[in-house]
């Protein structure tokens, strides 16, 4: 556990601009973890957001391990840079912009739309044993073992026929009680350059749609292609703002689901807006971009790189000797290195060094590696370590080396970027909003995970059965 707590202190890199605090302050949820100002980080938090984002190429380190641990004490850090953010944004007035309102507003029409549809207008579809032995007797071979399997697939088929018939009518039902109109003569494509915004396109019950409302939406390539799909679409956003009405007068509002999922695109939206807001203004010119370049080319180009094979000897005769051998074909440089090298791996990897990078070896053998061409065997040349012979087997040309480079501006303004808005963060929390992190608690959270994962292993071994069940309420705790 003690390396746990470095890792957090090591990762975090907070030094002075964070409190570690014990225990854990009364009135805060048990898995808090930290806080930002008034915000507070969770640890089921951190475990949804570790689940939920795409790593290519790696695999999510799995519960109660070290390796996530550590994954999750980085994600803390991005969760109070985010929570830093939001806070200024908050702090700013960002909240209040026009852009940012309209964005919210249709994120949460969205989420009471499909809340509606599928709680009133789909429902919960519910299967019965008689329906399921009615479909047996109709669609199945007389004679057919009825095996938990078959069971199971017939229970989907009439859970899906059902939901097609429900679906089917679902604008009917919707609409059951309220007159809608389309005015048809408002949508001819041909004329959406003369129409006024003003033009009524529809109507339902004691509202109407103009064109200026829909025009976006109807003038999209897919319902430009003919009037009945652009038909299609008005009909689809009279049915939106039907089940947004009908759900806010269900009380969806106060649903926990559509409170945490409109929470959190309140909070995520509004960072993302205030970031780019920020990068925009932090925009380096052309001299600040050359400056940050030569003072941190070291961390931005990608010097040369060549893969070698390598046999060392004790002596240059014996050197000599061997390259002889190799040039007139008798040996080959792998044969060399099991039979000649004094390199204690030389057996096991037969002269294979790997990549090797300009400026991290001997001089006179660097030299002699990168003066080398493709194939061509060099040497010998000495070193401590004895008499070299080198063959370049593949190379890589040095990369981003040249400011005046497209691809070296753009990963030179990538880094600048991304150092700026880095010290701006940091000035957050020393200046703006205290940052405490609850240590004692995330490490005694981190502790019962793993006593939890062994508990659960343990009952999957005594239960080979039930492997299936457990492994769904494990999945569970991180959805």
């Amino acid at each position: 556990m003690k390396r746990t707590l470095r890792a957090i202190i090591t990762v975090l890199s907070l030094g002075p601009l964070a409190v570690f605090a014990t225990p854990l302050p009364e009135g805060l949820p048990a898995d808090a973890v930290a806080t930002v100002g008034d915000e507070v980080i969770r640890f089921s938090q951190l475990n949804t957001l570790l689940n939920s984002s795409p790593v290519v190429g790696l695999s999510i380190p799995a519960l109660g391990t070290p390796e996530r641990n550590q994954v999750m004490v980085g994600l803390l850090d991005k969760a109070i840079s985010a929570n830093l953010l939001y806070l200024d944004a908050v702090k700013q007035g960002k909240d209040r912009s026009p852009k940012y309102q309209e964005e919210l507003r249709t994120f949460s029409d969205g989420i009471i739309a499909g809340l509606y549809r599928a709680r009133y207008l789909i429902g919960d579809i519910e299967v019965t044993p008689e329906e399921i032995d009615a479909f047996y007797k109709d669609q199945i071979v007389e004679g057919t073992e009825m095996t938990e399997r078959l069971r199971a697939g017939i229970e989907a088929s009439v859970r899906k026929d059902k939901f097609k018939q429900r679906t089917a009518t679902m604008r009917e039902r919707l609409r059951e009680g309220i007159d809608v109109t389309l005015h048809e003569e408002h949508l001819d494509i041909s004329e959406d350059a003369l129409r006024s915004n003003s033009d009524v396109v529809a109507s339902y019950g004691d509202k109407k749609i103009t064109w200026g409302e829909v025009k976006a939406q109807l003038t999209l390539p897919i319902n430009t292609l003919s009037r009945e799909r652009r038909v299609e679409a008005l009909n689809s956003t009279i049915d939106n703002r039907l089940m947004v009405e009908k759900g806010r007068a269900a009380g969806l509002e106060k649903d926990p689901v559509y409170l945490t999922r409109v929470g959190e695109f309140q909070k995520t939206r509004l960072v993302t807006l205030h970031r780019t807001e920020l990068i925009r203004q932090m925009e380096p010119d052309d001299k600040q971009l050359r400056d940050y370049y030569e003072k941190h080319r070291a961390n931005i180009e990608f010097k040369e790189r060549r893969k070698i094979l390598m046999v060392v000897l004790e002596t240059r005769e014996q050197a000599k000797e061997v390259k002889a051998k190799i040039d007139r074909g008798e040996l080959t440089i792998y044969e060399a290195a099991m039979e000649y090298s004094i390199h204690p791996d030389a057996k096991q990897n037969l002269g294979d060094f790997g990549w090797v990078t300009q400026g991290t070896g001997f001089p006179e053998l660097e030299k002699l590696t990168f003066a080398l061409g493709p194939d061509e065997l060099g040497g010998p040349v000495e070193s401590p370590a004895g008499w070299h012979l080198v063959k370049v087997v593949d190379l890589q040309e040095a990369q981003l080396t040249d400011i005046a480079d497209e691809a070296t501006r753009k990963a030179t303004r990538r880094l600048y970027l991304k150092e700026k808005l880095s010290d701006y963060v940091v000035g957050l929390r020393k200046n703006e909003f205290g940052v405490v992190v609850y240590d004692e608690n995330l490490k005694r959270l981190f502790k019962n995970e793993a006593q939890w994962i062994a508990a659960k292993t343990r009952e999957m071994e005594a239960n080979p059965g039930r492997a299936q069940e457990i492994l769904d309420e494990m999945r569970k705790v991180v959805e």
